[in-house]
């Protein structure tokens, strides 16, 4: 059987991101954004249904523009999520964002990746690996999310830092490469 350029970008393989299907489904979330960026900011409800044709939210959610992203269809996010001004999230794989997520100016969330080897990047050839972000997170101003990370509930991270690999639940992270450098303690209720 052979997949579509879809099939294995969704799968995490190689694939031309070249294709039709692909270049007219980012025209469609291109235009979306562009509608989204150039509305008034009086026009909440005009704002909130053109994102409600790009994202699925399962609940209440709010973003500042700009906001850009490739497909729109492959972000997911929880109750209460904001992202304030200048968010880009390259959803060429899923973005699966969780309950009370808070995004700072300037975060940027990555799925998209190319391959090391420069001989193989030639050949137009990308791939992607999804994100996770789970409840009650803060990621703060200029935070850059790359591909294949998870990062765990309860977790604040550091402007500016630069997540490479997974960050468990309960900490605060910053730096560059991202680490934990605080955990947290809650009392049960």
């Amino acid at each position: 059987m052979v997949r579509t350029e879809k099939e294995k970008m969704l799968a995490g393989d190689l694939y031309y991101g070249g294709d039709k299907e692909l270049v007219r489904e980012r025209d469609y979330a291109r235009n979306l954004t562009f509608e989204f960026n150039h509305a008034r900011p009086t026009e909440k409800e005009k704002k909130q249904t053109i994102l409600k044709q790009l994202i699925n939210a399962k609940g209440a959610f709010y973003i500042e523009a700009p906001f850009n992203c490739d497909y729109g269809y492959n972000i997911q996010v929880g109750e209460n999520f904001y992202a304030n001004f200048g968010c880009t999230i390259l959803d060429v794989n899923m973005v699966t964002i969780g309950d009370n997520v808070l995004l700072a100016p300037n975060v940027q969330i990555y799925t998209a990746a190319h391959p090391v080897d420069p001989m193989e990047r030639l050949t137009g050839k990308e791939f992607a690996k999804p994100i996770v972000i789970g409840n009650n997170v803060w990621i703060g101003g200029g935070a850059i999310i790359c591909p294949g990370v998870t990062i765990g509930d309860n977790v604040t991270i550091g402007a500016g830092s630069v997540v490479l690999k997974d960050i468990p639940a309960n900490v605060v992270a910053a730096g560059n490469p991202c680490r934990a450098i605080k955990n947290l303690q809650f009392e049960a209720s």
